[in-house]
């Protein structure tokens, strides 16, 4: 599922229950066993499958559980603590705390550029806590425009309707607002990375760099302590976001083709020992990676230090 720094595609309820119970149904059909299935969940099936063979071929869970990351061994018992209170809360007079909406009846609507849910709120009337409440995968309550991709919204179904009559002047009311407003950039988040640690490299460094924390950095490689070695691959999920497109709808402009020869407008990057397509692009902020290998005809990855690197197109 798709996560970006606009949206998180993981929050939708509809989709993101789909997704995990798709994903649990093949656990189960992979173990057989439900406690399993909730181990592998959380680390992963990898984990289990490696705790079962560390511990002879058991397949009982109590059995594996000393040969399962920290987090998991504790995640399985806390799971179903959560259960217990959740099967047998009037016997222990616990009450849970309840929405003060309750709204049942919605549908979506199809959004076919930016919007904010300021301006949503101002047409359709309704409040903008109900359309955080109702679409809680967009982080900065801006629903963005990339071509190629679909975005919906929720709504109560008779301001869906509303939505779906008005759609054109929504657009234009919306449109005219956001004219004169700067955005937030439009990122997807990269999913995981491999980092090879190199000399001069620690923890804290390298959790800085990728904006995670060092705690999670041991637990994604099942680390005991802080050190590491020149050479070491290390699995990271970073935060730090890679550019891909922007949030308005633009009108197509005609490029002149020319002969990928660097002229004196285009500005120059010179490569770096340790540096990296997404790392470069990182630095400078507004390019990709793929714009980077187009106006250098790259087709790989690697770069030698000293290289010369077009990075603006004239």
């Amino acid at each position: 599922m798709d996560v970006s720094s606009y949206g998180e595609e993981r929050m939708e309820p509809v989709r993101s229950t789909e997704a995990a119970c798709q994903y649990l149904s093949k656990l189960y059909q992979l173990f057989g066993n439900w406690n399993l299935v909730l181990a592998s969940y959380n680390a992963g099936p990898g984990n289990v499958a490696r705790a079962i063979r560390r511990s002879g071929g058991e397949t009982d869970y109590w059995k594996i559980r000393k040969y399962l990351p920290r987090e998991t061994a504790n995640y399985v018992p806390a799971f179903m603590a959560a259960l217990y209170v959740f099967n047998y809360a009037d016997e222990h007079n616990f009450k849970p705390y309840r929405p003060k909406e309750f709204l049942f009846e919605t549908d979506t609507v199809h959004v076919k550029d930016l919007l904010k849910f300021e301006q949503i709120a101002k047409v359709t009337g309704v409040d903008q806590d109900i359309l955080e409440f109702l679409n809680p995968e967009y982080k900065l309550d801006i629903i963005p425009f990339v071509e190629d991709k679909e975005y919906y919204l929720r709504l109560p179904i008779r301001e869906s309707g509303v939505f779906v009559a008005n759609e054109d002047e929504i657009y234009n009311y919306t449109g005219r607002q956001l004219d004169n407003q700067s955005l937030p950039r439009y990122y997807m988040m990269k999913d995981k990375i491999y980092y090879r640690v190199k000399r001069g490299d620690y923890l804290g460094r390298i959790a800085a760099r990728y904006g995670v924390s060092i705690s999670k950095i041991k637990r994604w490689n099942r680390l005991r302590g802080s050190n590491i070695r020149i050479g070491q691959r290390l699995v990271i999920y970073p935060k730090e976001p890679v550019p891909v497109a922007s949030t308005r709808r633009q009108p197509r402009k005609k490029t002149n083709r020319t002969a990928s020869h660097t002229s004196s407008k285009d500005k120059v990057y010179i490569v770096q020992t340790g540096d990296t397509l997404w790392g470069i692009s990182k630095k400078l902020g507004d390019i990709s990676v793929n714009q980077i290998k187009k106006w250098n005809d790259i087709s790989g990855k690697h770069l030698k230090p000293g290289m010369r690197l077009k990075v603006s197109g004239s």
